[in-house]
């Protein structure tokens, strides 16, 4: 269980630093670059042999989101909101695209090529990026359901921005996905709360530890 627990709190945490990122960039145009390179490079962990793979192996890359999340799981703290509301529309969605065979084949398919021109270029790269973003618009943007952003419009109305959000946006349904996939559940985010906070605690002082 505690396994399973620690599993489904990392790829949480991948999630709500997906998020984070997504309110930061719409609010003020800036993401710090290693949360971000960290958080798109996890789109590329196609075969990763355990949770922490997916994030480079180092739980200091998650920090944002272990705090996002840490700060959440405390009542009635209403700091990050909007990362809240983001995270749920991202598990929506991706409980939508679950039953789309289809296009999980079409986002393996291009997610695998958007891999290689990380390689040529590098995962952050506006190529890149650009690549992502047209991805999401055309496969998630596609439901009914949309997440709405909500921010500086003169951020939010630059096509550069535009597509980081969508790029973080794809790696958030990412996460979510990883989360389902190691045991995550709603079940558990109501009836462990405790245990997942004293989860989130623990693993955000070890991150630390190793910035140390």
């Amino acid at each position: 269980m505690t396994d399973k627990l620690e599993n489904a709190t990392i790829a949480l945490a991948g999630l709500f630093q997906a998020a984070g990122l997504v309110e930061q960039l719409a609010k003020t145009g800036y993401v710090p670059s290693d949360p971000y390179r960290c958080t798109i490079e996890s789109l590329f962990a196609m075969d990763p042999p355990n949770t922490r793979a997916v994030y480079g192996n180092t739980l200091a890359n998650l920090i944002p989101g272990l705090e996002i999340l840490q700060a959440t799981l405390e009542p009635g703290n209403q700091r990050h909101k909007d990362a809240l509301r983001y995270s749920l529309g991202v598990l929506h969605l991706q409980r939508k695209l679950s039953a789309r065979k289809d296009m999980l084949g079409v986002l393996g398919t291009r997610l695998k090529q958007a891999a290689r021109q990380a390689e040529l270029f590098s995962s952050t790269h506006e190529n890149v990026i650009g690549n992502l973003g047209d991805l999401y618009k055309e496969t998630i943007s596609t439901f009914r359901f949309r997440i709405q952003v909500t921010g500086d419009q003169g951020y939010l109305q630059q096509a550069r921005i535009a597509n980081q959000v969508r790029a973080l946006l794809l790696a958030g349904i990412r996460s979510a996905t990883l989360w389902r996939q190691v045991g995550g559940s709603r079940w558990q985010l109501i009836f462990q709360r405790k245990k997942l906070a004293q989860t989130v605690d623990r693993l955000l002082r070890e991150a630390k530890a190793e910035l140390r």
